[in-house]
């Protein structure tokens, strides 16, 4: 092995990212994705026997590029992009029609996000998109999808049904459902950010996000800052394990060790005295835990009382003994209800810590509260509050939802 390429492998770094080989000649022989950069490039010079193509591949290879990714998501765009500008000689897949997958707009009201193979894409067959994006071989599209989703909460529902959506229930459509959203607005919100994605443009994404987030917050139209803050979250934090066989590094969010595996988030939704809801949401080292999600239809309380309402919910989360317990039990609410908190808590024998947090009085700081024993999660809260911010920004967006919901389906 040459001296060059031993010192290349010896920096590569454990993280995703897309690698360029490059023969005597100065042209690009391979490119490939990697969940781990460090451990994909090295694999090709361990000597092991692979298939010919291969071997004739390394045999000429003399110099490698790697190109850092957030996501492994992101190194599959991005080996597309690649690969469909150089078509490099060994990248077989690229012969394969049946391996090219593409991701496609449609020219529909409100735009469709679909998954399309290359075989399929007759010259009319592209007339029906407005957008393509690909190919990306050999890419699981549909985890890419629904992670996308996720992130850009597009929508594959009609607009104007009878009823809400499955992910508008979940938060991720915005309302074409259910008539809360223009085209007009549909596109700005929805597809032009998924499509500034798809081109590379994360970082400029990333920037008008943060732009209109602000905006949002300084109108107090706290429920479109919170969905652009969580859409931030994600996509600084985007984990898609399940798009590429590779084995990924997952990149925790909770910082200190292992003192923090679970955090729950608990807020009260209500119109004056009516459409009481509760809602429970989950975190991980990784991130929200939507499968874990919790909805509560207040039952016990009459008139409008937060505090009450946040006990039944407590207790009646507490009844469940096959939920996984937290680390940490976060509140929307202050001083009043973290001491409700700490009632329900410890007359039930459970001295978890708990954090409070309430918007200051100039709403524009949040105040802590925080009922801990141990110095070493004091210091965690001290050193995670951004997160736990996060946390109950989801939890008080996903009470608000349901509200939402719940008086849509009444009128």
């Amino acid at each position: 092995m040459e001296s060059k390429i031993k010192i290349i492998l010896n920096d590569l770094l454990d993280v995703p990212g897309v690698y360029i080989f490059y023969n005597s000649k100065k042209e690009i022989v391979y490119v490939g994705k990697a969940s781990s950069l460090k451990s994909r490039v090295r694999s090709y010079f361990a000597g092991k026997k692979s298939p010919r193509p291969i071997e004739e591949m390394i045999h000429e290879v003399i110099d490698i590029k790697t190109e850092i990714t957030d996501s492994a998501l992101e190194a599959a765009i991005l080996e597309g992009c690649y690969i469909k500008k150089y078509r490099p000689k060994y990248n077989i897949q690229w012969r394969d029609d049946k391996s090219w997958n593409f991701i496609g707009i449609s020219k529909d009201k409100f735009p469709k996000v679909l998954t399309v193979r290359q075989h399929e894409l007759t010259a009319q067959k592209k007339k029906e998109y407005k957008y393509l994006f690909g190919p990306y071989p050999g890419l699981n599209t549909k985890e890419a999808l629904k992670l996308l989703r996720k992130i850009f909460g597009f929508s594959q529902c009609e607009p104007n049904a009878k009823r809400p959506c499955f992910y508008y229930q979940l938060g991720q459509c915005l309302g074409v459902c259910t008539g809360e959203i223009s085209p007009k607005d549909y596109f700005a919100k929805v597809i032009r950010p998924l499509c500034l994605f798809l081109g590379g443009q994360k970082k400029l994404l990333l920037k008008k996000i943060e732009k209109e987030m602000m905006i949002a917050s300084k109108e107090q139209n706290s429920e479109e800052a919170t969905r652009l803050r969580n859409q931030i979250y994600h996509l600084q934090k985007i984990q898609d394990i399940a798009l590429l066989n590779d084995s990924f590094l997952k990149d925790k969010i909770f910082t200190s060790g292992n003192i923090v595996k679970r955090i729950e988030g608990y807020d009260i939704s209500n119109l004056g005295s009516s459409d009481k809801v509760g809602s429970m949401v989950v975190f991980d080292e990784v991130g929200p835990v939507k499968s874990q999600y919790r909805k509560f239809k207040i039952k016990t309380v009459p008139g409008q009382s937060d505090v009450d309402c946040l006990e039944e919910v407590l207790n009646r989360r507490l009844k469940h003994e096959e939920w996984m317990m937290p680390e940490i039990f976060l509140i929307d609410g202050g001083l009043p209800q973290v001491n409700k908190a700490k009632f329900v808590l410890r007359n039930a024998g459970i001295k978890t810590p708990i954090v409070g947090i309430a918007k200051g009085s100039e709403r524009k700081r949040n105040d802590f509260f925080v009922v801990a024993e141990s110095d070493e999660i004091k210091n965690w809260i001290k050193e995670n509050k951004k997160l736990l911010i996060q946390v109950r920004d989801e939890a008080h967006r996903f009470a608000i939802a349901f509200n939402r919901l719940q008086r849509k389906i009444k009128n």
